[in-house]
């Protein structure tokens, strides 16, 4: 967040900049002023910057800043079948009292040495269930009936298949080995 925070203001700071130099070449140019080469350079610096934050928020995604501490305990645990496997969900709150809560379903591997890995991350709903259907697939239910277009429910076939709400986790380059599917609302 902080770093999202820092492009946001780099973003504002480097659109002044460029604009700045818009008009000071064609002062340059009209003018025969010399050619703003600092400008130019500390423009070309933060639009590299931006480049930068957006490439590593996009690209180098996981969900490793989360926050655990603020998280809160959703429905869960839920064992699996044979004992493997354990789900449980956590509701993690963002933006405030104006903010809204976010739904993560993480997996235990019971069988190695207790690993957990995040498989659901989305919009939170308000009618929302975990429920191993066999030892391999989890069904996350997550809805609100009122309104049709709130449905992020889904089958995961775990240690396979994941699901990120806005696809982030999908288009990871640090998080591609760890699944052969990745889902994303549309």
């Amino acid at each position: 967040m902080i770093l999202f925070l820092f492009g946001l203001l780099l973003s504002f700071i480097t659109v002044i900049l460029l604009l700045i130099l818009c008009t000071r070449i064609i002062v340059s140019l009209t003018k025969k002023k010399p050619f703003p080469k600092r400008l130019l350079i500390a423009t070309l610096s933060g639009i590299v910057s931006v480049s930068s934050i957006y490439l590593y928020e996009t690209y180098f995604f996981t969900f490793s800043d989360i926050d655990r501490e603020s998280t809160q305990k959703g429905p869960g645990p839920v064992t699996s079948p044979t004992g493997a496997y354990t789900a449980n969900a956590y509701y993690d709150l963002y933006g405030g009292a104006a903010g809204g809560v976010n739904l993560m379903v993480e997996i235990t591997n019971n069988n190695e040495k207790n690993k957990m890995k995040t498989v659901y991350y989305s919009d939170a709903k308000s009618n929302i269930s975990i429920e191993w259907l066999d030892e391999d697939t989890l069904n996350i239910l997550n809805d609100n009936p009122n309104y049709s277009n709130s449905n992020r429910s889904i089958e995961l076939e775990i240690g396979k298949e994941i699901y990120h709400d806005n696809g982030l986790a999908c288009k990871s380059l640090l998080m591609k080995d760890e699944y052969e599917t990745c889902y994303q609302n549309e």
